[in-house]
């Protein structure tokens, strides 16, 4: 009897896991969302290594040695002008997933500024940035980007990043805006403006912490949808421009017929590339999605 008292006082009560313990641990079962994780990595080791991985030029032009076939010295062949396709391919990486997180972060930013500001405060702060939101709306997206594209002419990597974001901010500025009015009324915002915290403080410190989770979800999907909008405007020319290397100028090579029955391994390499990084990005998003909503029925 005393052995077992003994026992009973020197064990300790199991300490309950946090919310972001139970989210990843939700996160880790989803077998998708972690293939997509090893998919994202190998994409970005790729990105990172890639002057170790080839010692050609991705920008410099051979027009003597033009459409060649893969071989020892060029493993993907070349392209129309000569570059060699497989160091186009790795320093496209780069150029691909800097736009996709850039341009992610820099309407992320957007987003949560603006979205906070509309939640927080409501009244004619919420009504004028619901209705820049609707403005933007309203014009087709693609037309607005070609545009603006068309009236810049030359179009630099920081410059896309930045009109893309300027164009894709009003989604996340709703979501994040209906967040903060469900949590407008909460009893610990309440609270919390009862003793006096400032505005920034209640929205840094309760508002964002509580809204974490769509905001992290959206990020990733947002990312996912960054790489393909710079792929589809390389493709149709209004992206960024050569001899920059982009996996979206490489795809541009499928337009002429011959390159797209002839010589697939100037187009296919790098379309499975966005492929295979969207399907991965977009895995890792579901996954938090629901990891972060533990009512979602998997």
């Amino acid at each position: 009897m005393n052995n077992t008292t003994n026992v009973e006082q020197t064990q300790k009560p199991a300490k309950s896991a946090s919310p972001l313990q139970l989210a990843m641990r939700r996160f880790l079962r989803n077998k998708l969302a972690v293939a997509g994780i090893f998919i994202l990595i190998f994409f970005v080791l790729i990105a990172l290594f890639a002057p170790f991985l080839t010692t050609h030029d991705p920008t410099k032009s051979n027009l003597m040695n033009v459409m060649a076939k893969p071989s020892a010295e060029h493993w993907l062949g070349t392209d129309s002008s000569g570059r060699d396709n497989f160091a186009r391919m790795v320093y496209g990486s780069r150029i691909s997933l800097t736009v996709g997180v850039a341009a992610m972060a820099f309407t992320l930013l957007i987003g949560v500024v603006l979205g906070s500001l509309a939640g927080y405060y409501g009244g004619k702060i919420d009504s004028l940035i619901m209705r820049a939101a609707d403005l933007m709306l309203i014009f087709p997206f693609l037309l607005l980007v070609l545009t603006i594209m068309a009236i810049l002419e030359r179009i630099s990597v920081p410059i896309f990043i930045t009109i893309i974001a300027l164009t894709t901010w009003p989604n996340i500025t709703r979501i994040l805006r209906g967040t903060f009015l469900s949590l407008r009324e909460k009893e610990f915002i309440l609270g919390a403006r009862s003793i006096g915290c400032s505005d920034f403080r209640i929205i840094v410190k309760h508002f964002l912490p509580n809204a974490v989770g769509p905001i992290i979800v959206n990020a990733t999907l947002m990312m996912a949808t960054m790489i393909i909008i710079e792929s589809g405007l390389s493709f149709i020319g209004f992206g960024i421009p050569q001899p920059t290397p982009t996996w979206g100028n490489m795809v541009t090579e499928a337009r002429s017929l011959r390159v797209l029955t002839q010589h697939p391994e100037a187009w296919v390499p790098p379309g499975l590339a966005i492929l295979f990084t969207v399907l991965a990005i977009n895995f890792i998003g579901d996954g938090l999605r629901d990891a972060f909503d533990p009512k979602t029925k998997r």
